[in-house]
């Protein structure tokens, strides 16, 4: 059975994707200009949009949440099936090509929350208890950025 047989449309327009998915449809219209998804047109000249967008707009959302650029998340889609939802495996190399990545973010993140405990209080960095306080610069000499932030590379 096809889904025009159980009445549902194989294809959605550009507000119904919008509505599905939660963004705005210029957001829509900014990731196809992205390569991150495409359409094609009815012969109205509208938008049409398979449903296997919808699970790529959530892979883009989830994957800006946590960070990773719109280039990684093109590179990423651009190894799936291009008009197609994606398999299990698809998804499995995708997880797997990004792990270190994420496990290396949470890790900066976790160091981040740690070393703030004492200073997200007050905001201004320069209170004598504060772990990252740096009287004189004397983190100067080892480089530019928060050297006690930063993992060690």
């Amino acid at each position: 059975m096809t889904l025009e047989d159980m009445g549902i449309a194989s294809t959605l327009t550009v507000g119904e994707v919008a509505r599905r998915a939660g963004v705005a449809v210029s957001t829509l219209h900014f990731y196809e200009t992205k390569g991150l998804i495409s359409s094609h047109r009815s012969s109205g000249g509208q938008r049409r949009y398979g449903r296997d967008v919808l699970r790529r707009v959530a892979f883009i959302r989830v994957s800006q949440r946590v960070g990773i650029s719109l280039a990684d998340i093109a590179t990423a889609l651009a190894a799936l099936p291009a008009h197609a939802a994606p398999g299990r495996e698809d998804w499995a190399r995708l997880s797997q090509q990004w792990r270190a990545d994420l496990d290396a973010r949470i890790t900066q993140l976790q160091k981040l929350r740690d070393e703030l405990d004492d200073c997200i209080g007050c905001g201004c960095l320069s209170i004598d208890r504060c772990r990252l306080r740096n009287p004189l610069d004397e983190l100067g000499r080892q480089g530019p950025g928060p050297q006690r932030l930063w993992l060690q590379r």
